[in-house]
């Protein structure tokens, strides 16, 4: 199940990180890793599990590879959380009613 695999590569701080720095724009690794204490062996490791997700995507450019996030795998995302976008608003309703009986 690909959202299994999105939330579980999401749940590691470190690959947060990388992931909101490519949200910023398309990076390689070498600039991902500026201002982090990791090694290059465990950034490829955190890519490579973010690809998996389908969250990163890599082209080549020249002798560099560059990431960038996958909108394929936000779209994923988004869908997920639609099926629950209607159930909230009603428990939130239904949770100030109980409330306000509570007061009474």
């Amino acid at each position: 199940m690909i959202e299994h695999d999105i939330f579980r590569a999401l749940a590691d701080p470190t690959r947060r990180t990388i992931f909101e720095k490519l949200a910023n724009g398309s990076m390689n690794a070498s600039a991902l890793r500026q201002g982090m204490d990791i090694s290059q062996p465990a950034m490829s490791q955190h890519l490579a599990v973010l690809r998996a997700a389908r969250l990163v995507r890599e082209q080549k450019e020249g002798r560099f590879m560059n990431y960038e996030v996958d909108p394929d795998g936000l779209a994923v995302i988004a869908q997920w959380l639609a099926k629950y976008h209607a159930y909230w608003p009603a428990r939130i309703d239904a949770l100030k009613l109980l409330l306000k009986d509570m007061d009474q």
